[in-house]
């Protein structure tokens, strides 16, 4: 692990905590003030992903001088769970999520200062953009990375795909795991971390969180959730909808990436109004802030130069 941050505790700095949506649901938080802030980012991050796992990022952007904030998605991570068993990530809808980030943004808004900035990971990218779209949210600026406005290109086209959802949701309990992940309940596949990041040491990094605090583990989407992202998706893929965001875009991508897709991001970019992309190509997989020094140094210098001219 680097030497200049351990990337296995969180930093005595940061303040973890809950916040609680309208509804009372329990979000979990965790906090990197500033003490003269040049503005404030609040991150998002993937489906079945927790904030231990870019703590790195976090700090580093902390470092910079923003105040930084993250927190878990209602159902996964340290908020709980929405299904019928412990591994499972379910979700009635992802209106819900964003319905929780419009909260969020509110009351974290009127509590930091400076320009305020919105980073989103794969769900958490999608969820940014369509929270953007909606006016659910008004950053002053977007960062995209790895966004899931498609899944991996397969052979047939989405709105097939979302109907064979939608019949598997009729068929059986809509809660059920859409996918097979592991013999054993709860435990990744020894192939997964291939999908995600060419680092082995940072993927070793989540799996030791995940030991140190099991109640984070999550395993496969329910049929709900992959019918709901195929919903929620190809809505979002509307040019008329995409030109809604306002906002200058920065969105990292990679052609590679095994698991959401390229051309869609691609697609995405030509209709948002103000979008920079950048294609890190082979040398990235999903977890473009989880990769080797080389690859995630470029990505973070890429946001700083983005946010220096989109959120001075």
């Amino acid at each position: 692990m680097s030497a200049a941050f351990d990337r296995r505790v969180i930093p005595a700095e940061a303040a973890e905590s809950r916040w609680i949506a309208p509804d009372g649901q329990a979000i979990r938080r965790i906090d990197w003030a500033h003490p003269n802030p040049r503005g404030a980012i609040l991150f998002m991050s993937g489906r079945g992903d927790f904030y231990e796992k870019y703590l790195e990022a976090l700090s580093y952007w902390n470092t910079q001088g923003w105040s930084v904030t993250a927190f878990d998605w209602r159902g996964q991570g340290g908020s709980g769970r929405l299904g019928s068993d412990p591994y499972t990530g379910h979700i009635d809808d992802y209106g819900t999520w964003v319905a929780d980030l419009r909260a969020f943004w509110r009351e974290w808004s009127a509590t930091v200062g400076g320009p305020r900035v919105a980073i989103g990971h794969s769900m958490g990218g999608h969820l940014t953009l369509r929270a953007a779209a909606e006016q659910a949210i008004d950053p002053a600026a977007l960062v995209l990375c790895a966004p899931m406005l498609g899944l991996r290109d397969g052979n047939m086209p989405d709105w097939l795909m979302h109907l064979v959802a939608r019949m598997m949701c009729r068929l059986g309990d809509p809660a059920r795991p859409a996918w097979k992940w592991s013999e054993k309940p709860g435990q990744p596949p020894d192939s997964r971390g291939d999908l995600l990041t060419h680092d082995p040491d940072r993927y070793a990094d989540e799996l030791w969180w995940r030991d140190a605090r099991p109640e984070v583990v999550m395993g496969p989407g329910s049929w709900r959730w992959v019918e709901r992202a195929y919903a929620s998706m190809r809505w979002l893929a509307r040019p008329e909808v995409l030109a809604r965001v306002k906002q200058p875009v920065l969105l990292l991508a990679t052609d590679r990436d095994a698991l959401v897709s390229f051309k869609a991001s691609a697609r995405a970019a030509a209709h948002l109004p103000i979008c920079e992309l950048v294609n890190l190509g082979e040398r990235a997989r999903h977890e473009i802030l989880r990769e080797t020094d080389p690859v995630r140094l470029e990505a973070l210098a890429r946001i700083d130069a983005f946010l220096a001219r989109a959120a001075a």
